[in-house]
């Protein structure tokens, strides 16, 4: 993991923990369509790293993590293997799976951040990679599996606080490069902003909150054509 939490090794096995049932949740989609085995696994692999890989490639990091780091591809593969034996268990356990799964969200949002400012690219850059790296895992299982991408399906927030992860790892990253705080002080603000992701994911469905659509309008705008004053151009005696 890059960034201030990466140097910490609870947050670390956290992150292994996150990615771990992220990949679960990706080999339960591939279970209820029946697939076998092997598109089980691969499945489950991509939803883990897949946004990691897009996030390095975007980077030029190569070869991308997703497929180097050892730990990481073991752990989007077995995570493949557990729920290809353990899915009637893990069906039942729905909010534990989406507690961890916010979790695994907030983590790569970031993570991903963290490593694009890391690599000196811009906030705005920063912000779009972070958001690869938390959602594109995701974006692409549903691709795989012919079915509409999770960040447009859920009607709850999903995307949304991605995105707020992002900009706010951007402020705290850029202060502490700045000197107007230490290593300790970004890693207890980026395990806040981890924490505030979590939650407005998980309130979101709790409390079934939704954003707001497009505005409720069915007749357009009227306007007039000008008037345009006729000149007389005949010469006047």
């Amino acid at each position: 993991m890059e960034g201030a939490l990466g140097d910490n090794i609870f947050f670390l096995i956290v992150e292994y923990v996150a990615m771990g049932c992220c990949g679960m949740v990706g080999g339960m989609w591939a279970i209820r369509k029946n697939y076998d085995v092997f598109a089980i696994i691969t499945t489950s692999w991509i939803t883990a790293l897949g946004g990691g890989i897009v996030r390095d490639v975007l980077l030029g990091a190569l070869p991308p993590v997703g497929i180097a780091d050892r730990g990481f591809v073991i752990t989007g593969l077995l995570s493949g293997v557990i729920v290809a034996v353990a899915h009637p268990e893990i069906d039942k356990w729905r909010w534990l799976m989406l507690t961890l799964d916010a979790l695994a969200l907030g983590l790569f949002a970031v993570n991903g951040t963290a490593k694009g400012l890391d690599f000196h690219m811009s906030g705005m850059a920063s912000v779009f990679l972070g958001m690869a790296t938390a959602l594109g895992g995701g974006l692409i299982r549903d691709m795989i599996l012919n079915q509409v991408p999770v960040i447009v399906r859920d009607k709850h927030w999903y995307a949304f606080p991605a995105s707020v992860g992002c900009v706010l790892t951007v402020f705290v990253v850029k202060a502490r490069h700045a000197g107007y705080f230490g290593l300790t002080v970004e890693i207890l603000l980026d395990v806040l902003i981890v924490a505030l992701v979590v939650a407005m994911r998980l309130l979101s469905v709790k409390l079934d909150l939704t954003l707001f659509g497009a505005m409720n309008r069915t007749e357009p705008i009227k306007v007039r054509r000008p008037r345009i004053r006729r000149i007389n151009n005949r010469r006047h005696r």
